[in-house]
This record gives C-alpha cells, sequence and structure tokens, in this order.
C-alpha cells in the first residue's frame, strides 16, 4: 500500500525510491509488525484475562505445567493482526499476497473456533480430530484451487522439487498433486500445533523455520540471482520474502511475552496458522521437502506422537497392555520427564532448529 502511495513522490522525496527494494520493504515490514504486536499485546491480553480467554492445561501433562492453568490463550490474534496490517502496509499487491494472507485468515479462523470450544468448555479437546482434519483439508484445496487459478501462474507449478537438486525430479499429474500438496499443508498445520506446548518454544522454532524460506523466495523473485544460483524463476515471489519478514516480525512480537514464564500462549489461533502458511508458501516457491529440513525440529515432535501412538496401540493389541516409547509426548514433554527445566528443552530445541535451518539454506550452494 505504501508503494503504491508514496513511490510516484520519489522524485521531491528521494527516501521514496527505497520502497522499490524488496530488502528495504522486508525490513520495514518486520519492525512494523514487530512494534504492532509488542504495543497492542498488553492490551490483549489484559481483556483476555478479564473475560475469561484462559488456558486449559492437560491433565495427565507434567506436573509443572499445572500452575500455567489461567495464563491468556489465544495469542495468535495480535500475531496475525501485527503481520497482516504490516503486509498491507509494505508489499506491492500481487497474487500471492491475496492467497498466502487468505491462507493466514483461514488457519487462523480454524484455530480460533478450536479455542473458543476449548475456553467454552473448560477442557482441552476443542474441535473434534476428524472435523479439525476435515476443516484444514478443505482449506488446503481451496488455497491449491486458488494458486492454480493464477493467470501468471509459472511453469513450473506442478513440477516436484528435491533439496540439493536443481532438476526436477518429476511432473506431477494435476490429481495427485492437489492430494500432495494438501497433505503437505495439512501435517505441517499439526506439526506446529503439537510443537505449541512449552513457553517460547514454537513461536521461537517458527521464526528460525521461516528464515530459509524468505531468504529462498527473495532469490527465486529475480530472475539473475535465481538463474545464477539454479533455481527457477517465479515471478512475483520475492514479495514472499515481505511477507515472511512480516510473520516473523509478529512472531518475534509475540515471544516477547510468551518467553518463560509466558504470560500469553499462542494457542491454534497461532499455531494452525504458522504451519499451514509456511507449507502453503513452500508449495508457491517448489520447496515443499525442504520442510522436512528447515521445520526438521516440527517433524520430529509430530513423529514421537505418531510412533508413541502406533507403538501404543499395537502393543495394546498384542500384549494386553499398552507400552510407550518415550516417557510422554509429544517428545519436549519427555525430556521434561527426565528432568531438563522447561527452558532447557526449548533453548536446545531452538539450538536444534538454528542447526537445520543452516543446513536447509545450504541447498542455495549446494545444488
Amino acid at each position: 500500500m505504501l508503494y503504491a502511495l508514496l513511490y510516484g513522490l520519489r522524485s521531491k522525496f528521494i527516501l521514496f525510491n527505497l520502497l522499490k527494494y524488496i530488502s528495504f520493504r522486508s525490513l520495514a515490514a518486520f519492525f512494523t509488525a514487530f512494534l504492532i504486536g509488542v504495543v497492542l499485546a498488553p492490551y490483549i491480553i489484559k481483556k483476555f484475562k478479564t473475560t475469561g480467554i484462559k488456558q486449559s492445561i492437560r491433565i495427565d501433562g507434567p506436573e509443572n505445567h499445572h500452575i500455567k492453568a489461567g495464563t491468556p490463550t489465544m495469542g495468535g490474534v495480535f500475531i496475525i493482526i501485527a503481520s497482516l496490517s504490516s503486509i498491507l502496509l509494505w508489499t506491492i499487491y500481487n497474487y500471492y499476497v491475496f492467497t498466502i494472507s487468505l491462507s493466514i485468515l483461514l488457519f487462523g479462523a480454524i484455530g480460533f473456533i478450536d479455542d473458543y470450544l476449548k475456553i467454552k468448555f473448560s477442557n482441552s479437546k476443542g474441535i473434534s480430530e476428524n472435523l479439525k482434519l476435515f476443516l484444514q483439508a478443505v482449506t488446503s484445496l481451496l488455497l491449491i484451487f486458488l494458486l492454480s487459478m493464477n493467470p501468471g501462474k509459472p511453469d513450473v507449478f506442478w513440477n516436484f522439487y528435491l533439496p540439493f537438486i536443481n532438476k526436477p525430479i518429476f511432473v506431477w499429474p494435476p490429481a495427485l498433486a492437489y492430494l500432495f500438496y494438501a497433505f503437505t499443508i495439512v501435517a505441517f498445520s499439526n506439526a506446529t500445533n503439537l510443537s505449541d506446548g512449552l513457553d517460547g518454544l514454537a513461536s521461537g522454532m517458527g521464526i528460525i523455520m521461516y528464515l530459509p524460506f524468505g531468504i529462498i523466495a527473495y532469490v527465486m523473485g529475480h530472475i539473475d540471482v535465481a538463474k545464477y544460483l539454479l533455481f527457477p524463476f517465479i515471478n512475483g515471489s520475492g514479495e514472499i520474502a515481505v511477507i515472511i519478514t512480516a510473520m516473523i516480525g509478529g512472531f518475534t512480537a509475540f515471544l516477547w511475552y510468551n518467553i518463560h514464564p509466558a504470560e500469553v500462549f499462542m494457542g491454534d489461533t497461532g499455531s494452525l496458522s504458522m504451519g499451514g502458511t509456511i507449507a502453503f508458501i513452500s508449495i508457491i516457491i517448489k520447496s515443499e521437502m525442504l520442510l522436512l529440513i528447515a521445520g526438521g525440529m516440527f517433524v520430529i515432535e509430530t513423529l514421537s506422537v505418531v510412533l508413541q501412538r502406533g507403538y501404543f496401540k499395537y502393543t495394546k493389541k498384542r500384549y494386553g497392555e499398552g507400552r510407550r516409547i518415550f516417557l510422554m509426548s509429544p517428545i519436549h514433554h519427555h525430556f521434561e520427564k527426565k528432568g531438563w527445566k522447561e527452558t532447557q528443552v526449548v533453548i536446545r530445541f531452538w539450538i536444534l532448529s538454528a542447526l537445520f535451518a543452516v543446513i536447509a539454506l545450504s541447498t542455495l550452494k549446494v545444488r
């Protein structure tokens, strides 16, 4: 919006010339979202406290989590407000800006409904698993359909790429592509949701995970840079870098209030939006499989739940009693049960996330 309003005045105010640079608008988007979030959060947290919008704690969870009961939740609301406000201000509108903004809103809405039901009935269940999966699947298919209808859709849209390989592995038949893309979005929105169990964990890992995709989007939006680094050029994808930095700004503002001891929790409003949106972005910039690397800790968290449930059901059927691989899942709770302090788990998971992000960034040159 600011580009449309002010860039035409660059002959009178030379500083407005900066608006043509994605790098400048990305930095501005980060700081704008951060400032909006930091300023807005205290008012929202106070309002949530007075209206009883508080977190319900798992009865079977770690004992030290029981003191968190009553902490305001749905902090994803101010992440979304801060991020979208900044996106509106600093992006040059195109089809990707529209569809990604829609992704943020729709997955945020699913999470909002889930959080609302948890608060209303004072439990940690919310929407049933099947209904949540259905809503996520419908949302994912809608977003993919809109993306496929983009008149400026790149030739590589149906191509499947692997990290470290600069040529497409194969071309998806559209029907199978829809299924794969939808699975990717649903799986990753749930992966971030499962990881939101400790103060600062999901938001910190999310910030780190988003960074490589912002850099790759920037590269793919510049034809000469993309050609030099052997990436496909996707016209207009540079604006995704602005979107990502705006979201990182929103997450960072949230983290300010979410580090231990947390003043507010993200809730499904934030976690589903975080995961669903980055998965959707990865589809646009043909980096779906890079999610497994950049979001490696989210993948590990999810696998710990899948393995725990699967092994418990298998042993119950075979031996008459369910057995567990981990003391508790997701795996961050396992380490808490092993005696790690909450802050130790969080910071160590951040470190591991940073290592995964570095590996993801290495795909810029190792291709």
